[in-house]
């Protein structure tokens, strides 16, 4: 312990690191008392809050279960509403401590200043308009402007989509999302861009009439939408990538909100490990054993979140998909608790 305080201090000395970074995340949150959260500026099914304020949807869950690993309290969270040139440089410079919302991750991203954990969505970009343009495809979008918000990568989509298909795609950019939604639906623009599951969020909660509009894929591509924390503290990396991780291993191993408690003299070794029953996973963290246990207790599994949040419990009513597990078709591949 002599050796790393003397370590820190010559290089706080030095100016290599700053007082901010010389106490860990872990430290922080724990000191705190309450785990800082980025969100989106309201997207029902991801991250909004509801009628009395209380923050719901899938990434706000995804915080929360990080919150239970860290304070055993899933109500011990802070969400801060972000645009998307706010986001990553509210992360690198410790305004939060997570980033749980919708961020696509891409090597650009990966490398400058952010670690990107577990994908807790998978999903294409899209496009979404009017059903009276008759338009159903890219091919068919010749000329059309396109609501987009800065700061993402829609806007790289855009430009890729409309070079390759010679469509001369008219970007019009915004500096939220609320003001590119806004703005489509006031007729300024013939189409809005950003993943298809927010689309269907903005379709469902924003339109007139839903069945007014279409969505189709921009690309053939599917995009791994990640939460993120700053780079330069591994052990807050593994925190945040083990609770999503019990979330995914929880589902497979058919641990529910409701059940897990006889699951606790399992004789199976991976269930007895990952409940804590088991000793190692937790301290191998800074965690206390059962930190997996206590996340499916207060918030059941990855499914179980799905389908409330966005899928057939939710007025979404998306399907699984590429969302649900690798032994149903789809990406969501839990990793070994040893």
């Amino acid at each position: 312990m002599k050796k790393k305080l003397i370590t820190i201090t010559a290089a706080l000395a030095l100016g290599l690191v700053s007082p901010a970074l010389a106490e860990t995340t872990l430290e922080k949150v724990k000191e705190r008392g309450r785990l800082i959260c980025g969100s989106s500026q309201g997207t029902p099914g991801f991250g909004a809050p509801d009628d009395k304020g209380y923050w719901r949807g899938l990434d706000v869950e995804t915080c929360r279960a990080v919150a239970v690993a860290v304070l055993d309290d899933k109500d011990a969270v802070d969400f801060v509403p972000l645009s998307g040139q706010q986001r990553i440089p509210a992360l690198q410079t410790g305004e939060i401590d997570m980033l749980p919302r919708t961020l696509t991750w891409t090597l650009q991203r990966d490398a400058n200043g952010i670690n990107l954990t577990t994908p807790n969505y998978f999903e294409y970009t899209g496009f979404m308009m009017p059903k009276k343009l008759g338009i159903t495809k890219v091919e068919d979008m010749s000329g059309a402007s396109v609501c987009v918000q800065t700061g993402s990568t829609t806007e790289v989509v855009v430009n890729d989509v409309s070079t390759k298909n010679n469509l001369g795609l008219k970007p019009v950019v915004f500096d939220n999302t609320t003001a590119a939604r806004q703005a489509f639906f006031s007729g300024r623009c013939d189409a809005l861009i950003t993943d298809a599951g927010a689309l269907a969020s903005v379709r469902a909660t924003m339109a007139d009439n839903p069945d007014n509009y279409i969505i189709f894929p921009a690309t053939k591509y599917m995009d791994a939408l990640t939460p993120a924390v700053r780079h330069g503290d591994d052990q807050w990396l593994d925190i945040v990538n083990w609770s999503i991780q019990a979330l995914i291993a929880a589902e497979a191993f058919g641990l529910t909100q409701k059940n897990i408690d006889s699951f606790k003299k399992s004789d199976d070794p991976r269930i007895r490990r990952f409940l804590g029953t088991d000793p190692g996973n937790g301290q191998a963290l800074g965690l206390s054993d059962d930190f997996a246990y206590r996340i499916v207790k207060a918030l059941g599994n990855y499914g179980e979140m799905f389908e409330r949040n966005v899928g057939k419990e939710s007025p979404l009513k998306l399907t699984r998909g590429r969302n649900a597990l690798f032994t149903d078709g789809g990406l969501m591949f839990p990793l070994a608790f040893q």
